[in-house]
């Protein structure tokens, strides 16, 4: 597997504790990288042909000094760099362009998350801040916009969203968002329609070292072997759980372990999601960590 993008989880903590969060962002949670560990990140992610680096989270401007860092080192190493946040720093676009100013000239995206599981009408304006701050300074800029449970196929039909700017029912919306969503006969998830799980072309990196292919689906740990061989040595077909994602999707997970399902489920992540929950004990190296899960 060649991986030209890695998506670094710089933490788990969050200002936010979003509904639809699928790594369960919020205040209390842990796991933060350190400097020794992005610089050593860095270096195995050029080892193994990385081109494009993103830092985001959690928030990653919580740790602003690391973020600052790790961006410098990124840049100075050849990386594309990008960053994604919340925003929460933009009281006002003087303070924006304050947080942004040392990011000038290093960064080739920074993505703004703007909709209304971050904010109310009231203060989406902070997202707005950020947005105009970044355009003064010069650094490309665009927003995360998902649509609520409720929106969601309306708008995709309709040509306001693009397919997958919806909720994807996994981490928290799974539990919080599932209720307010339309459902579907569970056998209609024969695939994973997000990741393609043979040559994703990126991975993400999270504090504790684990590479994810997909969000909580884990194929190795970057503290315990380097990248270049974790991407040489996975093979999607020969991993329990991404090889039977392959043969049939959700479906097949469920069928193939003989777990317990529902009738109906809000999308393929949603019953993905809960197999995999089913499935933690049986593959805990592969299904984890617990922060993916809620713990």
């Amino acid at each position: 597997m060649q991986i030209s993008g890695l998506h670094i989880l710089l933490t788990y903590q969050c200002t936010f504790e979003c509904d639809h969060c699928f790594v369960w962002g919020s205040p209390w949670q842990t796991g933060t990288l350190t400097l020794a560990q992005i610089e050593a990140i860095l270096r195995q992610a050029k080892d193994a042909g990385v081109t494009s680096v993103y830092f985001e989270g959690g928030e990653p401007f919580l740790y602003y000094a690391l973020l600052l860092r790790g961006v410098d080192m990124a840049h100075e190493m050849g990386f594309s760099v990008g960053v994604v946040s919340n925003g929460y720093w933009a009281q006002t676009v003087d303070d924006a362009g304050a947080w942004l100013q040392p990011l000038a000239g290093k960064l080739d995206d920074l993505s703004i998350s703007c909709d209304l599981f971050h904010y109310s009408q009231e203060t989406l304006r902070q997202a707005q801040n950020a947005v105009e701050a970044a355009a003064q300074l010069g650094i490309p800029v665009g927003t995360i916009s998902v649509a609520q449970p409720e929106e969601t196929e309306a708008a995709v039909s309709r040509g306001q969203i693009e397919a997958g700017a919806g909720v994807m029912f996994r981490g928290r919306a799974a539990r919080q968002l599932v209720p307010r969503a339309a459902k579907r006969d569970w056998r209609g998830f024969g695939e994973c329609p997000h990741e393609d799980l043979r040559d994703p072309g990126r991975v993400h990196l999270d504090p504790l070292g684990n590479i994810h292919i997909c969000q909580g689906l884990v194929i190795g740990n970057l503290f315990e072997k380097p990248l270049i061989e974790i991407c040489a040595e996975y093979d999607p077909e020969a991993h329990p759980i991404c090889g039977t994602l392959l043969r049939g999707g959700p479906v097949a997970l469920v069928e193939t372990f003989g777990l317990p399902h529902g009738a109906e489920y809000a999308d393929a992540c949603h019953l993905c999601y809960e197999a995999r929950m089913a499935l933690r004990e049986e593959f805990p190296a592969l299904l984890g960590p617990d922060q993916m899960y809620g713990g």
